[in-house]
Formats: C-alpha cells, structure tokens, sequence
C-alpha cells in the first residue's frame, strides 16, 4: 500500500419503524497512509459545510476492530469492536451528545493495494437505541492496477 491512498466510506442508518427510509452517505477523499506495529492508520481532512475550519479524521485498523478519532471542528473518539459495547461523547459545534456503538460485526479484508471494511451496529444516544447502522469502507492505493474513479 502506498502513502496515498483513496478513501471512500458509505454509511446506512436504518431507520425506526413508521419512519422514511434513510438516505446512504457516501464519502470519497483522499488520504494518507502508514502502517505501523502492525495496524493500518489513515488520516484525512473533511470540511462541514457552513462552518470554518475542518476536522482532522483518524481511522486506526486492527485485525478485528475499527477506530476513528475526529478532531476538530467536531470531536468523537468511537470504537468498533464486534460483541463489544462502546460509549464515548460526540462534540459538535450544536452541543455534545453520549453516544454507544454495539458493533454486531468487523469484517476487514486486506490486500496489497486495497483493504475492505464492512462494519454493521446499533446505535445510542443517551442510552437510547436510535438505529440498526452499517459502515462500509475501501482504502485503495492510488497505485493500485484497478484504480479508477466512477
């Protein structure tokens, strides 16, 4: 893998029964990456419209969980670990709320040039469950033979 690399990040919330269905968010950026006592890291910057400044986004990769630390702009640290229940505080510019993420599964698949993260859970906010979610995510190489935008 190399230094720079292609992020894209697609998120599903299901929504509550008697709700519309959610709308799937989808994130493609570049980024950096290094691995390093053998865990991935990859680092990008996302801008949240209508407000200065931006949020410096780390997404940190074992061989069974997901960790990503925004810092920012808004701030949360939310770890991904299958079986395993998380609660951490989510700073946005709006106020803080108490967030728990009970990952049901991490399923990541590496390459050479390419890993695969599907990650699906419940979320809580204020204890509360808010929604059945899944996170998909690719980091490709920008050297990868099968590097294409679509």
């Amino acid at each position: 893998m190399t230094k720079d690399v292609l992020l894209t990040i697609s998120g599903l919330q299901f929504a509550a029964q008697g709700e519309e269905e959610a709308e799937p968010v989808e994130v493609i950026t570049a980024g950096d990456y290094y691995k390093k006592n053998g865990k991935h890291y990859i680092l990008y910057d996302e801008v949240m419209e209508g407000f200065e400044g931006s949020t410096r986004n780390l997404i940190k990769i074992t061989d069974d969980s997901l960790d990503i630390t925004k810092k920012g702009v808004s701030n949360v640290h939310m770890i991904f670990e299958k079986n395993k229940k998380n609660i951490s505080y989510y700073h946005t510019p709006f106020g803080s709320i108490l967030i728990g993420i009970d990952a049901k599964s991490v399923d990541i698949n590496e390459t050479d040039e390419n890993i695969d993260i599907k990650v699906k859970y419940n979320l809580e906010v204020n204890y509360e469950h808010l929604a059945d979610c899944s996170i998909t995510m690719n980091i490709k190489s920008k050297e990868a033979k099968d590097f294409s935008l679509a």
